[in-house]
């Protein structure tokens, strides 16, 4: 039973029921974050490639930055998720410094979207607009229909739960200390901001720390210029997820980050040292426009955002140069480890992750074609220098394949499609074949210590011919490589002629180095030891196809 306490109001005896309070404002929270992320897989799932599309493509130049930061954040819900993203991007070395500050800006104008819609008072009808998205989601296995009922069932979610947390606090009205305390806060901005910073760092949500805001401000618990500063707090307080993902990042990476911080705190004191001209602006609007006190905080927050990138995205330039000051050091990217799996990615943007799963497998491609020619030029020059390169190599093969392949098996477990679903197998198996050639490539290695030991030395017939073989399966290994980057059927289905040309070479080879062995032109030993190499090469053929097949059936 709920514990009712008494407190005396100038003599009026009132009772404040502080579980029904406290489960109501836990409950709708928690509501309102699970709303908030099915909304956002929704959109994010209606959106599918092309939201990886937008980031890679779209980014030349910070003004696009900004563009992408607003149409992604919109889709995934989250400045913060987008900010992360960002992180990795620029941790991988796909994005510049710049570039990155562009889609930072962007991405705090793009988390207004949530508020604007919470602006709408739906609340009314959140129930019946849950009901349809679960119809959409339960009663059909169609996908757009699944990606509707996501997006509709957490926009009823997101009213139901404001419904829940203004129906839960609306006795603290009553409550003296209560309102002295948000009076305090419109007297005070500094502690405004601190108050909106903090409770955002709490929930890890600004959508969430600014629909408590409007319920508030719609409830009369506080003024405009008592709502504003908490507002302002709230934009520095959604920056500690992003700083903890920099903490394990590169250095650019870093500095992203801090220009993240920067970039609030800056707009922050700018709005607080001008929040009487500010607040008469808002307020100005709010009677030309009528908005509603909900709709009131979400132009707020909206202008807020905008002026703040108009003002500072003249200076992104200086802002690069402060944090490249700030924190120095090389932007190099470390060898022989993974290069485009972000951990954050995962379930912050799957469809991103994916694509970064891809560009792996082509970093593991490279790796796999490195060691592939230090293999045949060992055999040709017996330098111990390109053996250590070659083992090293296949080190590197060996350890972004593992990576690669837990990294696949942990998003295999988010909200993919089943095109992506068929792409993320597609991924598997082939950095299993690149895996593989890597391991030709080091027996070929070992191959050659044997020669070198036992001193054995092949006829120059011999070795032009392995020269032919070589080249040949290079080459069909790079295309392969090629076809799978550039998603090119066409050169696929060619390949399937060549690889049938590596077979038949290989079998006439097996033939005119019998034939010399026969005529005594090479002994024994040569004999098995060149067949051992050109089996190898076939082998890496076969599994380089295997590339090449999965894009004819499906790209990659």
């Amino acid at each position: 039973m709920s514990k009712l306490l008494s407190n005396d109001d100038g003599g009026k005896g009132m009772s404040i029921d502080w579980q029904n309070i406290l489960f109501n404002f836990l409950g709708g929270l928690g509501l309102f974050l699970y709303s908030i992320k099915t909304m956002g897989d929704g959109l994010q799932q209606a959106a599918g490639d092309r939201l990886r599309y937008y980031i890679d493509k779209y980014t030349s130049n910070p003004f696009l930055g900004v563009l992408v930061g607003i149409v992604v954040t919109a889709l995934i819900q989250s400045s913060t998720g987008v900010t992360v993203i960002t992180v990795g991007l620029v941790s991988a070395g796909l994005l510049t410094l710049r570039q990155a500050i562009g889609i930072i800006m962007g991405a705090n104008i793009g988390t207004t979207v949530t508020s604007f819609i919470i602006g709408f008072k739906l609340g009314t009808y959140a129930l019946p607009i849950m009901f349809v998205g679960t119809v959409c989601l339960f009663f059909t296995k169609n996908r757009i229909a699944n990606n509707i009922g996501r997006i509709l069932f957490g926009v009823g979610g997101i009213f139901y739960a404001l419904n829940l947390i203004s129906a839960g606090m609306s006795p603290l009205k009553d409550l003296p200390e209560f309102s002295q305390y948000m009076v305090t806060l419109g007297k005070n901005p500094i502690l405004g901001v601190l108050a909106g910073a903090i409770i955002t760092v709490l929930i890890q949500a600004s959508s969430a720390t600014i629909g408590i805001l409007q319920g508030l401000y719609s409830g009369g618990f506080l003024d405009l210029k008592g709502a504003l500063p908490i507002l302002f707090g709230d934009n520095i307080g959604t920056t500690l997820t992003v700083i903890i993902a920099a903490m394990g990042a590169n250095v650019s990476a870093k500095r992203v980050a801090a220009t993240h911080v920067l970039f609030n705190v800056i707009g922050t004191i700018l709005c607080i040292i001008l929040l009487g001209p500010f607040t008469s602006m808002v307020e100005f609007f709010q009677a030309q426009l009528h908005l509603s006190p909900e709709m009131t905080i979400a132009f707020s927050h909206g202008a807020f955002n905008v002026t703040n990138t108009i003002v500072q995205f003249p200076f992104i330039g200086a802002l690069a140069y402060f944090v490249t000051k700030l924190i120095p050091g090389e932007d190099e990217v470390v060898k022989y480890e993974p290069l485009y799996l972000d951990e954050n990615l995962i379930t912050q943007a799957p469809s991103i992750a994916l694509g970064n799963a891809k560009k792996e497998l082509l970093h593991l491609g490279a790796y796999a074609e490195k060691i592939f020619d230090l293999s045949y030029r060992y055999i040709l020059n017996q330098e111990e220098k390109l053996a250590e390169k070659g083992h090293k190599t296949e080190e590197a093969i060996n350890t972004i394949d593992d990576q690669l392949t837990k990294y696949l098996i942990r998003l295999s477990s988010e909200a993919l499609s089943p095109k992506e679903s068929e792409s993320l197998t597609n991924i598997l198996d082939s950095s299993r074949d690149l895996e593989r050639i890597g391991d030709h490539a080091e027996a070929l290695i070992n191959l050659t210590d044997y020669l070198i030991r036992k001193k054995v030395v092949f006829s120059d017939n011999a070795l032009a011919e392995l020269e032919d073989i070589y080249q040949q399966t290079a080459t069909f290994v790079k295309d392969a490589l090629r076809s799978v980057e550039e998603d090119n059927q066409e050169l696929a289905a060619e390949l399937e002629q060549r690889h049938q040309a590596i077979e038949k070479l290989e079998k006439k080879l097996r033939k005119t180095h019998i034939s010399r062995l026969n005529k005594g032109e090479c002994t024994p030993q040569a004999g098995v030891n060149f067949i051992d190499i050109i089996s190898h090469y076939t082998r890496v053929a076969d599994h380089a196809m295997n590339l090449a097949e999965k894009v004819q059936l499906e790209q990659i």
